[in-house]
């Protein structure tokens, strides 16, 4: 079995859909938001339909090719694409369908986050997404998917009420309450161990605007923004969900507070930002009522095509005082005028889910933290990577364990695994229902360790 047969047997079904090295559209296919990933795979297979999906699984499979799951593409490690390997390229597969009445839409696997936000909008009707319109939804939800609707909403995780997917052996199936209730349960934060999503249902709330925007502050005054934000996120309601951290201003570093309120009573959202204004002196106040496809287009000017990315990440039960220091320490010591530090805030209905009911397991009120390295690509990596590892090792003492999987790297497996919690059991046990041969390796935490590369299993033949 070789890539040639999978050539010949994927070319009869796509045509020049297919894309082989050789080819004028492979340089650009191959390549996903972060240009620090350069990775080589064999062949990308730009799918129609779900059927198509189905049997590049199949050949994939079949000819031992790793394979790999290009939908949005936003994943900082790269993990849509792997050397030597076969991408399911689903960039193709983007419609979205609506139920009104019904408040829910139907995604495909490769849609957009904004552009199922578009989708709705015209019916006052919006999607939970995360805060960056150009995400894959499908990955999004199934890692879990804070975002600025978490408070009232929840998870967009919260909000799948069932997809269809195809599974390691080529078939396609329905996971849902009334279906297959497991795989739907998996699906809710287990990430894309389990099969490729090729369309997902979703339920739709009635948000008009938001009240939302950002207050940018100078970076002295960075420690009293994270303690003032402590205190005000400790109290919010559920309408209120704030970000903070520090973002690349025109002479480095400053503060910032990016509230999102999305109550019906908008006299009741200035009360609850007004008091944000008081921690510091901001240079920039733009504070307003706002469709939520503009509030997702805030943070567009921090992400610069070209430029090198990596991530690391750490979850806090609260902004400490230990944890303003590291952070703010972290800022001044800045590599790069690109890089940034984002703190999120989980709280309201996604903190009230039971831990067990999704895959999800991390339900009490916290804060992920997104250390975020980036440079030009003439730049050399290692100082930045230094100072990305820095600010995770000084917030080590206060973190919690594990970490958003979403946000994980490939090293950070023993992290990934703790995030799960008392759910690492179950989630294990269905990833070897449901791909045995280990043909899905989003999360390689969940690759079984009987089934090792150090062993010569499964895993070594498909790693890559």
């Amino acid at each position: 079995m070789t890539v040639t047969d999978a050539v010949r047997a994927l070319r009869a079904m796509l045509g020049e859909r297919l894309l082989t090295p050789e080819g004028d559209g492979f340089p650009a296919a191959r390549r996903v938001w972060n240009a620090d990933v350069d990775r080589r795979p064999a062949l990308i297979a730009r799918c129609g339909d779900a059927a198509e999906v189905s049997a590049v699984v199949r050949i994939a499979h079949g000819e031992g090719l790793p394979l790999s799951v290009r939908a949005g593409g936003h994943d900082w490690a790269g993990r849509a694409v792997r050397d030597g390997g076969l991408v399911v390229d689903l960039t193709g597969l983007r419609q979205v369908t609506l139920d009104v009445d019904g408040r829910t839409a139907v995604a495909q696997g490769g849609a957009l986050s904004a552009e199922v936000v578009a989708a709705a909008a015209p019916h006052g009707l919006v999607a939970v997404t995360g805060v960056v319109g150009g995400v894959g939804l499908a990955g999004l939800t199934t890692g879990g998917g804070y975002g600025p609707l978490i408070g009232r909403y929840g998870l967009a995780a919260d909000n799948l009420l069932g997809a269809d997917v195809v599974l390691a052996d080529g078939r396609t199936v329905v996971a849902g309450p009334d279906d297959d209730a497991d795989l739907w349960w998996a699906l809710r934060g287990g990430g894309g161990n389990f099969g490729v999503v090729t369309a997902l249902r979703l339920r739709l709330h009635e948000v008009r605007t938001v009240l939302a925007g950002i207050l940018l502050f100078p970076a002295a005054e960075g420690r009293a923004v994270l303690d003032g934000y402590a205190g005000i996120v400790a109290t919010a309601p559920d309408e209120l969900t704030v970000l903070t951290g520090f973002l690349p201003g025109p002479d480095g570093p400053m503060a910032f507070l990016c509230p999102f309120w999305c109550g019906d009573d908008p006299a009741a959202g200035e009360r609850a930002i007004a008091p944000m204004r008081s921690l510091g002196h901001p240079v920039l106040d733009r504070i307003g009522p706002m469709p939520y496809a503009a509030a997702l287009q805030m943070f567009d000017a921090s992400t610069v095509p070209g430029n090198h990315y990596l991530l690391r990440s750490r979850w806090l039960a609260d902004v400490s005082p230990g944890a303003a220091a590291a952070l703010t320490d972290g800022a001044y010591r800045v590599t790069s005028p690109f890089s940034a530090l984002v703190v999120n805030h989980f709280h309201g209905a996604a903190a009230r889910r039971d831990p067990a009911a999704t895959a999800f397991a991390h339900r009490a009120p916290h804060h992920p933290v997104e250390i975020i390295a980036a440079w030009p690509p003439d730049d050399r990596p290692e100082r930045h990577r230094e100072w990305a590892d820095s600010i995770a090792e000084a917030l080590d003492p206060v973190a919690l364990p594990g970490g958003y999987p979403n946000l994980l790297g490939p090293d950070d497996d023993p992290r990934a695994r703790e995030s799960f919690g008392a759910n690492l059991g179950r989630l294990l046990e269905l990833k070897r229902r449901y791909d045995p041969y280990e043909v899905f390796s989003a999360i390689p935490a969940l690759i079984d360790p009987a089934v090792s590369p150090a062993a010569g299993g499964t895993a070594a033949r498909l790693a890559g």
